[in-house]
C-alpha cells in the first residue's frame, strides 16, 4: 500500500474540474479533506447538564505534601 496525494478542485456545482487517473485494476480508499474555509463546530451541552459542572480540585495546592518533595528526586 502506498499513498498518493491529489488536490482536486470542483466547479460551482461540486463536480471535479479535472479528470484523474489511477492505477489500472486497483481498489482505492478515498478520504476527502476540504481545504480552505472550515465551518465552525458549535457545540452546546445538553440542557439538563448545562452549567452544573463542579470542580472538586484545589488547583493551587500541590498534590504531594511539601515535606515529601525530596522523595521525588
Amino acid at each position: 500500500m502506498y499513498a498518493e496525494r491529489l488536490i482536486l478542485e470542483t466547479d460551482e456545482h461540486g463536480f471535479f474540474k479535472q479528470k484523474t487517473s489511477l492505477p489500472p485494476n486497483s481498489k482505492v480508499e478515498v478520504i476527502f479533506l476540504v481545504l480552505g474555509k472550515s465551518l465552525p463546530i458549535k457545540r452546546k451541552p445538553a440542557q439538563h447538564i448545562a452549567g452544573k459542572a463542579v470542580s472538586s480540585v484545589d488547583w493551587v495546592q500541590p498534590i504531594i505534601p511539601e515535606e515529601n518533595w525530596q522523595d521525588l528526586l
